[in-house]
């Protein structure tokens, strides 16, 4: 459940009990924020891994190719659908997941802006 106090300028997510203060971020921020936050798993990594190996919706090989249970796979593809990041189309009994190309470029893109604006100091340079 996700509640925003009217007196204080903080989202209190009750979920994860824990306090933030989204509005004082940009809205690029908060959603690059919560993307890699979507990524900081290393299953989720491996599942994007597959996808992106495979370049075609999959549907029930990511439990025999990761070899994690069902509901930990399910789980997981459920947080990166939330993120946007894939997208799940129901085929038959299952649904089938690829990544959503579009979300992706548009990360890839801030990411590689991100980290190529970074100057990093040399040896004796920083503290």
């Amino acid at each position: 459940m996700f509640i925003l106090s009217q007196y204080r300028n903080i989202a209190i997510d009750y979920k994860n009990m824990g306090a933030t203060k989204s509005d004082l971020f940009t809205k690029e921020q908060n959603e690059f924020a919560s993307m890699a936050k979507a990524i900081g798993h290393p299953a989720r990594i491996a599942i994007l891994q597959q996808l992106i190996k495979t370049n075609a919706c999959i549907c029930g090989d990511l439990v025999e190719e990761l070899g994690l249970a069902q509901p930990t796979i399910s789980q997981h593809l459920k947080e990166l659908k939330n993120a946007g990041i894939i997208r799940g189309a129901i085929e038959g009994a299952s649904v089938c997941y690829c990544i959503d190309p579009t979300v992706w470029r548009k990360y890839r893109k801030f990411f590689n802006e991100f980290f190529a604006d970074v100057r990093v100091a040399g040896k004796g340079e920083c503290c």
